[in-house]
């Protein structure tokens, strides 16, 4: 039988990284100034009580003392704390390899543009780009464009999301895509999302059965990771051919980047 007595052998020690070390020694710092502005209020303090000639004048300079002292040890502080503030993260890259993963597709498979969009059913501003722009877009480029939606659920769960893949699983994704944008402020419960499906030739029982048994949940998951990986912080965000647009932009916007794309190709 193996022994259960656990291993007496030390953990190797963690290794501080240099914004870590940065704080460290800020506090240091700190520290030593506070020790010095306390040494020398006590110093200040009982040269003023062995040498001043009044009450009222010594507690008076001995205030004024006091606060200009600290307010100097702050000001240090606050000048420490700003030095060892962490880096910035890096910036995503401006044009990025964004994963289709195997989400739905609208458009042509070999369309010379692809535009990744991370959304939510609940946002209205992914409700904007869907009823504004996506149409117009399509229409402009015809056949050469093709939009993957992935989901990116932020605002109030992810049932609608759940319910767009459980459609998609019969073959009914985009249809209950317009369905749900079309009725967001409906979106508060089960059964509305149940009844917006049997507007659909989907078959029900499945439908309610893949809804109720969070079936897709870890697909959501997958896609929202690999949204924020990517840099979205919010919905929409859109990635055309791996350059970022974020929120509900105009269709100017997705035109000034389709074109600058397709001029880019063209030019070889």
């Amino acid at each position: 039988m193996e022994s259960t007595t656990p291993s007496t052998e030390p953990e190797a020690p963690e290794v501080m990284s240099e914004d870590q070390a940065a704080i460290a020694a800020s506090r240091t710092t700190v520290l030593m100034v506070i020790t010095a502005v306390a040494f020398f209020i006590i110093g200040y303090g009982v040269a003023f009580l062995s040498f001043s000639a009044t009450k009222d004048t010594l507690v008076a300079d001995f205030q004024a003392t006091v606060q200009e002292a600290v307010a100097s040890a702050l000001a240090e502080a606050d000048i420490a704390v700003a030095q060892a503030q962490p880096s910035q993260p890096p910036q995503p890259p401006a044009v990025q390899d964004v994963s289709i993963d195997d989400d739905p597709m609208f458009g042509p498979e070999d369309a010379v543009i692809t535009i990744v969009e991370f959304s939510d059913f609940r946002c209205p501003y992914c409700a904007r780009f869907n009823e504004q722009t996506l149409a117009p877009l399509f229409d402009i480029y015809e056949g050469q464009i093709r939009l993957v939606y992935r989901d990116f659920p932020v605002v109030g769960g992810d049932q609608a999301a759940m319910a767009a893949e459980c459609a998609d699983e019969q073959g009914f994704f985009w249809e209950y895509h317009d369905l749900l944008f079309e009725n967001q402020s409906a979106l508060n419960s089960n059964e509305a999302l149940y009844e917006l499906a049997s507007r659909l030739d989907i078959e029900m029982d499945s439908f309610q059965s893949c809804v109720e048994d969070q079936t897709f949940a870890s697909e959501i998951a997958a896609d929202f990771q690999d949204g924020a990986s990517y840099g979205v912080r919010g919905t929409p965000a859109f990635f055309v051919n791996g350059r970022m647009i974020s929120g509900a932009q105009p269709l100017t916007a997705f035109q000034t980047v389709i074109d600058e794309i397709l001029a880019e190709q063209a030019a070889g």
